[in-house]
């Protein structure tokens, strides 16, 4: 036995000191392994919608009402099925709802607890009953295990349960452990999320869409261009600090940053008043149907100026700083004809809707005048500073990663970026060229060196390049050949506000660029699949999310209301178990106080991409994979205390 490989057996002795409970280990690991593969459950471009997503993530993207259609079949009704499927996604609401409409509210529970134990049997007959038992609540695990798990040796199983009801019923529980089993049911029907990119961004609640996820119990995030871009800003940099705020502005949701992180805006609205209260701004107009005799409508314009106009002199100043990067063509301040009011692009001159800019020093354009200094050094303060936020990016970071590689699946956000040939395309990172899975990897060293680099110039070019991931024609979260901010705000001629994607987008339609990109993680077969985000699907023009013969699935999730019109629908979610796998597109989402009050779900179509009669079980998975290590480790672990070469350090039990 090499050393090596004995150092590590002594390490699992001390784990398992006999054979008996080696043996006994390897009996409970086989039984997990040929369990049903557990459901997962994928989605993208959340985009601040917490109400939308909140549901989605409740209702399973319809993982639930199918676990009620297949407990319950035609021994229901459609308007019961609605009614338990609403009590589970909000029990609280729901429950209060109830309490003030029901006059026989005791038949009304009992009723309901038998229904709801029916259904906890059916999610949590693929999991163990450790692992079940470690997701019950601890005030009721006991009395709703003994629910859910069938007794054998009960002769009066009806009585036995009528008898447990009953006493909840007595003693006034009954709501709590409606609660509690509709909470223990969204939580068995997904096994894990995956979060593929932009929580941030144009709606107003991603704060607290990181609060709801950093309370799931199981999930992996793959970080989006709208991800990184506040990430930067929590680590101070200035161009994503003015892009944040200026994204909040543009789509009135200054309150994200204002009662959601408890960021101080003041600074940016004096500096606002004190050069743009007289100034035009038609061309910043705030998103978001608020009137324009809201009192603060004129003072959110103003500063949404501002900040729009020291965005381009940061983003300007880091192109210059970093040739490399490829954007030098973006800085376009030192392009303005101010006396004739136009602009020359690539040799055409376009005219400007507003050349009004006191806060540009025509022969310095780049550079902050000592007012913006200051207002951005208070706000860069005001980013480190904020616990929430800094609590919300550490999370991003410990749960987040630009890509994943699961269960033969690779997930990412934007693209890969290639060429129009279908070769992968190079990107020049501080000296070096990388491409395909090497330039994914670096790009993630620099986000994580942006946080924990000792050295202060690696800690710049890591914040630098969360920036360049943002924005940069090759960073693979973007994919576009340019961020047309200037142009969509300043001319009017909407061909210069066309973002060219990267040829990737184009080569979807050949199963060639999937295999390309697989066999860079190491994945192929038919199994394989790509599953990212980024790009709305227009299936109003009938485009399909399955590219490449199945081997891509694109699942922008749509949540964004100003997606609606441009898509027709509100996105895509995805769900895999043990059969295949489910794309359901859903239609626009109304509200939370519908749902309960009116019992409306999310209206979604389900397509059926993959399916396997033969179910998947754990040993087909990764964890699956790591149990087999794990029973192979023990098994010599057995045979090293039969030989001897290891002794066992308990009282030994035969076996």
């Amino acid at each position: 036995m090499k050393e090596k490989e004995k150092s590590y057996l002594d390490y699992l002795a001390e784990l398992y000191p006999t054979i008996g409970k080696a043996s006994t280990e390897i009996i409970n690991l086989q039984s997990i392994i040929n369990l049903p593969k557990g459901t997962e459950h994928f989605i993208s471009d959340v985009h601040g919608e917490y109400e939308a997503f909140s549901h989605v993530l409740r209702n399973g993207s319809g993982a639930v009402r199918k676990k009620i259609d297949d407990v319950f079949g035609h021994t229901l009704g459609t308007a019961e099925k609605r009614a338990i499927a609403t009590l589970i996604y909000y029990p609280r609401e729901k429950l209060e709802q109830i309490r003030r409409m029901h006059q026989d509210s005791d038949n009304w529970y009992k009723v309901t607890l038998y229904r709801l134990i029916e259904i906890c049997k059916r999610v949590s007959s693929k999991y163990t009953r450790s692992k079940v038992r470690k997701a019950l609540p601890a005030d009721y695990a006991y009395i709703i295990e003994e629910l859910i798990t069938e007794k054998s040796e009960v002769l009066d199983k009806e009585a036995y349960y009528e008898a447990i009801v009953q006493t909840i019923l007595e003693i006034g529980r009954a709501e709590n452990f409606i609660i509690a089993m509709a909470e223990l049911i969204q939580r068995l029907v997904v096994d894990r999320l995956h979060i593929l990119g932009d929580i941030f961004d144009r709606g107003p609640g991603p704060h607290l869409i990181m609060d709801c996820l950093m309370n799931y119990h199981s999930l992996d995030i793959q970080w989006g261009n709208h991800d990184v871009v506040w990430m930067g800003a929590a680590a101070g940099h200035p161009a994503c600090i003015a892009t944040v705020i200026r994204i909040c502005l543009r789509y009135g949701n200054l309150d994200i940053l204002e009662d959601g992180y408890g960021i101080n805006m003041l600074p940016l609205a004096t500096l606002a008043l004190e050069y743009y209260e007289k100034n035009p701004t038609g061309c910043f107009r705030i998103r978001g149907g608020r009137k324009k005799e809201d009192s603060v409508f004129g003072l959110e314009e103003k500063m949404h100026k501002a900040i729009t106009m020291i965005q381009l002199k940061l983003e300007s100043t880091l192109a210059k700083e970093n040739p490399e990067f490829g954007m030098e063509d973006r800085c376009l301040l030192e392009k303005i004809d101010y006396e004739n009011r136009r602009i020359e692009i690539g040799g055409t001159f376009y005219p400007l809707l507003d050349t009004d800019f006191p806060t540009v020093d025509r022969r310095q354009p780049y550079e902050l005048n000592e007012r913006e200094k200051e207002v951005m050094e208070k706000l860069a303060g005001a980013f480190r500073n904020c616990d929430k936020l800094q609590k919300h990016v550490d999370f991003l970071l410990k749960q987040g990663s630009l890509y994943k590689v699961y269960n033969g699946n690779l997930l990412y956000h934007g693209c890969m970026p290639m060429n129009p040939d279908g070769s992968l395309q190079k990107a020049r990172i501080y000296g070096k060229e990388y491409q395909g899975k090497a330039l994914y990897d670096v790009l993630e060293s620099y986000v994580r060196r942006a946080f924990f680099a000792l050295d202060e110039r690696e800690r710049k070019r890591g914040a630098d390049m969360i920036w360049y991931l943002w924005c940069a024609p090759r960073s693979p979260l973007f994919g576009r050949d340019k961020m047309a901010t200037f142009e969509r705000y300043f001319i009017e001629d909407e061909e210069l506000h066309r973002e060219v994607k990267n040829a990737y987008y184009q080569l979807l339609e050949k199963t060639q660029t999937a295999e390309t990109i697989l066999r860079q993680f190491g994945l192929e077969g038919k199994d394989a699949h790509i599953i990212n985000g980024h790009v709305p699907i227009h299936q109003s023009a009938g485009e399909s999310p399955v590219k490449c013969d199945g081997k891509v699935l694109i699942i922008d999730g749509g949540f964004s209301k100003a997606y609606h019109k441009e898509t027709g629908i509100a996105g895509y979610t995805l769900i895999s178990n043990s059969y295949g796998m489910t794309l359901s597109a859903h239609e626009p989402f109304q509200s939370a106080e519908a749902a309960i009050l009116e019992e409306q779900d999310i209206v979604s179509r389900q397509t059926v991409v993959e399916y396997s009669m033969n179910r998947k079980s754990v040993a087909d998975t990764d964890d699956g994979k790591q149990i087999q290590e794990r029973i192979s480790e023990l098994k010599e672990l057995i045979e090293a205390y039969r030989t001897a070469s290891i002794k066992e350090r308990g009282s030994r039990s035969a076996v």
